[in-house]
């Protein structure tokens, strides 16, 4: 059979489903591409056994149906160094043998057959389907996944965790220390119910759903999700087990708030950061009537630092520690001019929050105290 693809478009969807590959597969044939010729168009799919992504490439000709698969690094290295221009695939089903050739030359490679290719999982047993914003999805996982743990004691905490609600979607993410809470006022269910979404198909959508008005169908069971857009479908097994109760550990009386500038803070901690513990990363934050002071010391190299920046601040003097490194990160996932600290005790968890919460969202971020030695 012969096909004819633009090289340049056919790169482009290699490059775009690669992440799912795993350097190292327990099946032989997930080091390569599925390609399934229907006509004028043809579907590519890589997948790790656990994660599946199928996206797809017009064709220019096209002779026959069929099914065939390349090792994923070989046909990507084969295509790499071409400039844009149209390749015909010439493959002899009987000898997988796959000629191809463009304007200035030819080459020669292997392929495999498909039959050994894994069937894609079927989730429509008992699934719910909802049609979502894929700027939703791209802006809540990119604000909770930072959260997330990284270590497999408690695996549940190493996913998204996606909460339908009869008034909103929450994403959900936190390792013990930190918890994002985000709150999705477009999107409401009749029940609740919800899934625990693994990091790595997270960070594959992050680098493949659109901002704008285009939208996803997002299905799902007890076991599996699929996002399917125009241009991809992600199929991927959840993570099994029960959610923790993230709303129970949001304080709820917090009498002491201050206002501060977001970016004038985080810059503060990044200098006062060069002069604390590297391995505990401390920082003292102190509020007084209108002023908060930052400072951090390293004890064993006898180093320091302080700084003072003016907020909005109308309560008794109060100083609490924090993990300068992880209070970084949720500045830095915060798309707001202000922010604001809502505090109980040096003991509690703080609450940061944007001044002004965009409309149909609302978003919550926790941090864990750190004892002060004084």
């Amino acid at each position: 059979m012969k096909i004819k693809v633009s090289s340049a478009a056919l790169f482009s969807r290699l490059t775009s489903i690669n992440r799912v590959l795993n350097s190292k597969n327990s099946l032989p044939i997930l080091d390569c591409y599925l390609f399934e010729v229907d006509g004028q168009k043809m579907s590519i799919t890589a997948s790790d056994s656990e994660t599946t992504l199928v996206t797809s490439v017009e064709l220019i000709e096209s002779d026959m149906n069929a099914r065939f698969c390349i090792k994923a690094k070989t046909i990507q290295d084969s295509l790499k160094e071409i400039s844009d221009q149209p390749v015909t695939l010439d493959i002899d089903l009987d000898n997988m043998k796959i000629v191809g050739q463009y304007k200035n030359g030819t080459f020669s490679i292997a392929g495999e057959r498909a039959d050994e290719y894994p069937a894609p999982h079927n989730i429509e047993a008992d699934a719910q389907s909802f049609t979502i914003k894929q700027n939703v999805l791209l802006t809540g996982i990119n604000q909770s996944i930072f959260a997330t743990a990284d270590d497999e004691i408690r695996p549940v905490m190493t996913g998204i965790y996606f909460d339908f609600t009869p008034d909103c979607l929450v994403f959900v993410g936190t390792d013990g220390r930190k918890l994002v809470r985000k709150k999705e006022f477009s999107v409401k269910s009749e029940q609740q119910m919800g899934f625990i979404l693994p990091k790595k198909p997270a960070n594959i959508l992050k680098g493949l759903l659109q901002k704008g008005d285009a939208t996803a169908e997002l299905t799902f069971n007890d076991k599996m999700a699929r996002v399917e857009t125009t241009d991809f479908t992600l199929t991927c097994r959840l993570i099994d087990g029960r959610y923790p109760n993230y709303n129970s550990v949001i304080p709820q009386n917090n009498p002491y708030k201050a206002t501060i500038d977001r970016s004038a803070l985080v810059s503060t901690l990044k200098r006062v950061l060069v002069f604390s513990s590297q391995s505990s990363a401390q920082v003292k934050l102190a509020f007084k009537k209108d002023l908060l002071t930052v400072s951090g010391q390293d004890v064993d190299f006898s180093t320091s630092a302080e700084e003072r920046l003016i907020c909005e601040y109308d309560y008794p003097a109060m100083n609490i520690g924090f993990k300068g490194t992880l209070l970084l990160d949720i500045l830095g996932n915060l798309e707001c001019n202000e922010v604001i600290f809502e505090l109980a005790d040096p003991g509690r968890a703080g609450i940061i929050t944007p001044a002004e919460q965009k409309e149909g969202e609302e978003i919550l971020m926790l941090l864990m105290p750190m004892m002060l030695n004084d």
